[in-house]
């Protein structure tokens, strides 16, 4: 996945300096690993901005601004979570596009309702979001490194159909 995500790191690295366009990450359960895909291509200091690693609940609140009620109510591992850290980023880093992920990635830390292994990866800018939930239980390791790739993979996505240019072939 290393090779993949070096990758997709050039052909976001493409579109967003064409652009000018700025980026910034607000990670959980990834703790900085999209952050690190994004910045191995070089000149990326051109268009990432920074990333909040807000691995607890009170630096989601504190740093992103998201609503502790809605932890509360959705829990920290929801799809409108990972909406709103995406938002916050925007905001905190004053980025015109944030990737954000939150999750279980093992061993511990799952319920019965929201098992290890699920995780919500979220990006986009204020008011357009996109989301997409990884359920796939394969160790610790494997689970960050798989939502990495995926959150990498969402984000070129939904930057191709924003900016309306086909991506490259990888």
């Amino acid at each position: 996945m290393e090779l993949e995500n070096r990758i997709l790191s050039k052909e976001i690295h493409r579109l967003l300096y064409e652009k000018e366009n700025t980026l910034g990450t607000a990670e959980s359960c990834t703790g900085g690993r999209i952050a690190e895909a994004i910045i191995a291509a070089p000149g990326s200091s051109h268009y990432f901005k920074g990333s909040i690693v807000s691995y607890v609940d009170e630096i989601k609140e504190k740093l992103l601004h998201v609503d502790a009620k809605l932890i509360e109510e959705k829990n920290a591992v929801s799809e409108e979570v990972a909406t709103a850290m995406v938002e916050g980023a925007c905001d905190a880093l004053n980025v015109d596009y944030a990737i954000a992920a939150t999750g279980f990635a093992g061993p511990g830390g799952g319920t019965h309702e929201i098992p290890v292994g699920t995780i919500w990866i979220a990006c986009g800018t204020k008011g357009d979001v996109v989301t997409e939930k990884i359920f796939s239980d394969e160790g610790r390791d494997l689970n960050i490194a798989n939502a990495t790739n995926r959150a990498l993979q969402l984000f070129l996505k939904y930057l191709t159909e924003k900016i309306g240019e086909t991506p490259e072939k990888y």
